[in-house]
């Protein structure tokens, strides 16, 4: 072998010892997008939430969310419900974490009393939505194990990136997910959610992306179809604002009685 054809062969092996592996590639996506969506602070926003069952009949709630970045742990979250008034009041506060279970506490008027959330029953229905009590965290990288499975087109003309992830948690109602994230602002685009026994269980679709505070990106509608049941929740958000002043003291759970 001459020697111009030797260092090419040696190039060539350099490369493909340096290249990432599906897992390692999967990571770092993972990591870049929570990067570039660090730095928020906290905001605070208005959600509809429609609930349609297999019939097509509908119900409405009306809900106003609260999120305060944490350094070193995971988000915050307050949801508040305003209406209808049979639910007006009820309060879900969580603290997130990566692999440690997450804290969430239900406040419910009817029953005048804060309910605490278990691990094991993390995986049920939250307020009879199609999102699961472990959606409602924040997806913090330590929670899941990663893979790149494909890049492929998405969305309006968009190319993504496709990858799995795993929870890496106790008691997940999940056995793996499948997320599309596109790749010019690593924005989410769909998630496959498979269930325990590895069966397609629910699709969560993200739309209406709007830029705020110059890099934080949202959505403006949420949907999350069940294939099993025939049910659905669209999530309809609006007057994101960012940076209001939220601190520790406004996700106290021994506060979520008297919110209004």
């Amino acid at each position: 072998m001459n020697r111009w054809l030797l260092l090419l062969a040696t190039a060539l092996i350099s490369t493909a010892a340096l290249a990432e592996s599906p897992g390692e590639k999967g990571l770092r996506l993972a990591e870049e997008a929570d990067a570039r969506d660090s730095g928020y602070g906290d905001y605070v926003a208005d959600m509809k939430m429609v609930l349609r069952n297999r019939a097509g009949d509908e119900s409405v709630r009306q809900i106003r969310i609260s999120i305060l970045e944490v350094e070193g742990d995971g988000d915050k979250s307050l949801s508040l419900f305003d209406e209808p008034s049979d639910v007006k009041g009820t309060a879900m506060l969580t603290y997130s974490h990566g692999l440690e279970p997450d804290d969430q506490w239900l406040y419910l008027p009817a029953l005048k009393r804060v309910k605490r959330i278990a691990s094991r029953n993390k995986s049920g229905p939250f307020m009879g939505s199609e999102f699961a009590y472990e959606d409602l965290g924040s997806q913090e990288i330590e929670k899941y194990t990663y893979k790149h499975l494909r890049d492929e087109a998405c969305g309006d003309g968009w190319q993504c990136w496709v990858i799995e992830r795993t929870p890496a948690y106790e008691y997940s109602g999940y056995s793996r997910q499948v997320v599309w994230m596109e790749q010019d602002h690593y924005r989410l685009v769909k998630a496959d959610f498979y269930d325990r026994k590895g069966d397609l269980l629910k699709t969560l679709e993200w739309s209406g992306y709007e830029e705020y505070a110059g890099r934080h990106w949202r959505p403006a509608e949420m949907f999350m179809q069940n294939h099993q049941t025939g049910k659905s929740t669209l999530l309809e958000w609006s007057n994101y604002r960012f940076k209001t002043g939220l601190d520790d003291g406004d996700f106290n759970k021994n506060a979520l009685a008297r919110l209004r």
